[in-house]
């Protein structure tokens, strides 16, 4: 049979030269994997699996961690450090999770549609040019500041959807604090064409709609306008010197100027170049903003938590209070009085009469061990208002104010920041505003200390008048003011300033002289609110959030307009829009280092390569894949390479499940055998050194280049040359292919639920036998 002499010629080859690729473990497993990713720096894999559950195993295959999200999730990445895996979900999030022990550090909605595809990258050292130009900047906040307060958490409470998690704050801090030392940036793909990219993972810095991108193209005579249509996208990669993003895409290509679609060839996948260099020219600009402003982000979620936790508190004490004081009004009634609690309060007080009602009441319905239980509850509600406003957010709200007079200095520098849409009049209005949010906390901490003494003093009072009309001896009571019982049962007794201030639609009212003293400090405070007064501390927190999100989309939309289109390259074409939708072709691109710039102390170039299967039937091919390179080198001179590729014919008996490419020019490909009731199938894993490969140039001009691959001829891969290495799998093989370049380590999975861990560079010994391995 012809997979048999397949077989034989792997068989062969890998004789010859010693059997590559150490088989380190076969595993069954009991999930069915779709998403697998290997930690950049430790021998971890993250694994998701068909029910969305995220796995992490050690390189031993010892389980760390499971974690089910409750959400489909439909992609995955790791940092650079390999300290957090991101997870894309088919809702739009993007869920940052702890290495350490899988609880989430930071949910971010990014996208409106499944995040698809992510790629994180760390910008290398190499990559900085010029030293003089780098800019000599200290996070000045721990010279003057404890560390950042966390979210204040009560037992039986919840802060609420916050976008970060509820426990776990020393890796929050860990995660923030990292993160910004290293400048990297996290992209993201949605279904409808959309790339966000994230700096730090955490911090939103620009956002683009391929199907909104112009696509120019300049010939010799005339300028042509193109863009895509219902594009999706499949795959992006962000160069690690930041000045190219090359994404794969699935759409229409339309001539915008004739509004009219060539059928024929601009329906399919798209490789898309991106031009990102402002990533790179004002790297330490945005390192020092994302800085900043990422840290005052986490601040503003302990603000809001703060602030919802202290109404709950209150309101779960006020609640107790009222429904026993909500008893008098009703005796009163019932006894065909026509007076107020506040009057009979008032009777009682200066010793005018003791009502039937009120008696009832103080005797019976609230009795001494009610009132002993609601004073209880007052004083704890009060106690927790100050921790939380002394540990949390007051030193919240201070730290936030220090780091956005740190970004006002830095608008302020315009020739470096107004690049990146820093403006200056917008921090200075969110500065003021951060400044009247810690009047607004001095207000707050002091009506709550005015009125818990209120409430103490009414509470002493009520219960040596319950005493009294029970006759027993009231020595142990703590004396109390009558005059400030008066003030409670006028201010306090039916309204709550405490409730007010926690409340956004509250609107306080002010008498004509503080209003002339606000005036006056209006004029010598060098600040031009003068309605502060009028709001509550939820109010006055809203508006600063508002501030906020003014101030930081405008450094989000002056690097999205920065990012532009540098070229497009039809790689294949699909007949139907319902085969287009269904396209989810193995893909895989990578950036490498020219060897020519190796040996550059301060810089380097990248050669950019993609590979990709090729649906059968499009191009008149079957079972090919292809692979191009110098798709980002714009302009081609003679020492610069031009745009080339080469299409590749896979054997009939295999079928290629996935693909990715490898260190050093190499390429994986995972070819699962096909099938049949005399053959129980058996698969190869292939490396091949693509640089054994002819290559041929391709145009880059549109419309030209839509039919180059087309003109490629493909070339047979012969299992038994030098062009690499072949591995055979006694499995049937799925997707996904997991390969860790700086690990030198693949895994493959098995349709019966098997995984295969193998090293890609090291061989075995040569006289092993193969089914003593698999043992």
């Amino acid at each position: 049979m012809a997979e048999d002499q397949m077989e034989e010629v792997a068989s062969s080859s890998a004789a010859a030269s010693g059997t590559p690729f150490q088989l380190q473990f076969d595993k069954p497993i009991p999930f069915q994997i779709k998403l697998a990713e290997w930690n950049p720096e430790k021998d971890l894999l993250a694994m998701v699996t068909d029910d969305s559950k995220v796995l992490l195993h050690r390189f031993n295959w010892q389980r760390l961690w499971t974690i089910s999200p409750g959400k489909c999730i439909a992609s995955i990445c790791w940092s650079p450090d390999g300290k957090v895996v991101a997870l894309g979900t088919e809702d739009g999030l993007v869920l940052l999770h702890d290495v350490e022990n899988g609880k989430m550090l930071r949910s971010t909605k990014s996208h409106d549609v499944a995040v698809v595809c992510l790629n994180w990258v760390e910008d290398e050292p190499l990559s900085r040019t010029d030293k003089d130009d780098l800019l000599s900047y200290e996070d000045r906040t721990t010279r003057f500041f404890p560390p950042a307060p966390v979210m204040p958490r009560v037992g039986g409470l919840n802060s609420g959807d916050t976008g970060l998690a509820d426990e776990n704050e020393e890796a929050i801090q860990a995660f923030s604090s990292a993160f910004c030392q290293r400048f990297n940036i996290l992209s993201s793909g949605d279904k409808d064409g959309c790339i966000c990219f994230s700096i730090f993972g955490i911090f939103p810095v620009g956002k683009i709609n391929i199907n909104k991108v112009p696509i120019h193209v300049q010939s010799s005579q005339y300028k042509t306008s193109y863009r895509l249509q219902g594009a999706s996208i499949s795959k992006v990669s962000l160069s690690t010197n930041l000045h190219q993003l090359v994404l794969l895409c699935c759409g229409k290509l339309i001539n915008t100027e004739k509004l009219s679609i060539r059928k024929d060839i601009s329906v399919g996948l798209h490789c898309v170049h991106l031009d990102t260099s402002i990533f790179s020219k004002r790297k330490n600009e945005l390192h020092q903003v994302s800085q900043q402003a990422s840290s005052i982000q986490d601040l503003v979620e302990v603000v809001r938590a703060s602030i919802s936790m202290m109404s709950k508190q209150w309101s779960n004490a006020m609640n107790l209070f009222h429904e026993k004081f909500s008893a008098l009004p009703s005796l009163i009634t019932a006894h065909g009085m026509e007076s107020s609690s506040e009057d009979e309060f008032l009777s009682l007080l200066f010793g005018t009469r003791t009502s039937p009602a009120l008696h009832q009441f103080l005797v019976s319905s609230l009795g001494e061990v009610g009132l002993k239980r609601i004073a209880k509850a007052i004083d704890s509600a009060g106690r927790e208002l100050r921790i939380v406003v002394s540990e949390h957010l007051q030193p919240a709200v201070e730290i936030i104010s220090f780091r956005l007079a740190e970004l006002r200095g830095l608008a302020r520098w315009r020739s470096r920041f107004q690049n990146i849409g820093l403006d200056e009049k917008l921090m200075d209005g969110v500065t003021e505003r951060v400044g009247m949010l810690i009047v607004q906390v001095e207000r707050f901490s002091r009506v709550a200390a005015t009125v818990l003494y209120l409430f103490q003093n009414f509470f002493s009072w009520v219960l040596k008048c319950v005493k009294i009309l029970l006759s027993e001896p009231t020595d142990q009571v703590p004396p109390a003011n009558s005059e400030l019982v008066v003030i409670f049962l006028k201010f306090l007794l039916d309204k709550d300033p405490i409730k007010q201030l926690l409340e956004t639609d509250q609107i306080f009212e002010w008498d004509i002289d503080t209003a002339r003293q606000v005036e006056q400090l209006v004029v010598f405070g060098g600040f031009t609110d003068n309605q502060f007064l009028e709001r509550s501390l939820a109010k006055q927190f809203s508006e600063l959030e508002e501030s906020l999100k003014e101030a930081f989309l405008m450094p989000f939309t002056a690097i999205s307009s920065q990012i532009h289109c540098q070229g497009l390259l039809p790689l294949y074409p699909v007949t139907s829009s319902e085969a287009l939708s269904s396209t989810c072709t193995a893909s895989s691109i990578s950036f490498y280092k020219d060897e020519d710039s190796q040996h550059s102390p301060c810089s380097y170039s990248l050669t950019d390569y993609i590979c990709f299967k090729i649906p059968d039937g499009s191009l008149n091919l079957r079972n090919c894949i292809g692979v191009i390179k110098n798709f980002c080198n714009s302009r081609s001179t003679i020492s610069t390479p031009s745009l080339s590729g080469f299409l590749l014919r896979l054997p009939d008996e295999y079928e290629c499940v996935d693909l990715s490419l490898y260190k050093d020019n190499q390429v994986v490909l995972l070819l699962s055998g096909k099938f049949s009731s005399e053959s129980p199938g058996r698969s190869l894993m292939v490396m091949l050194q693509i640089e054994n490969f002819s290559f041929s140039q391709l145009s880059r001009t549109l419309p030209t280049n839509c039919n180059s691959l087309q003109e490629l001829v493909a070339l047979e891969l012969q299992l038994n040359t030098d062009h690499g290495k072949v591995r055979s799998i006694p499995h049937l093989l799925s997707t996904p292919l997991a390969v860790s370049a700086s690990r030198g380590v693949a895994c493959v999975f098995s349709s019966r639920r098997h995984a295969l861990v193998y090293i890609l560079d090291e061989d075995e010994d040569e006289g092993e036998d193969e089914d003593s391995e698999m043992e």
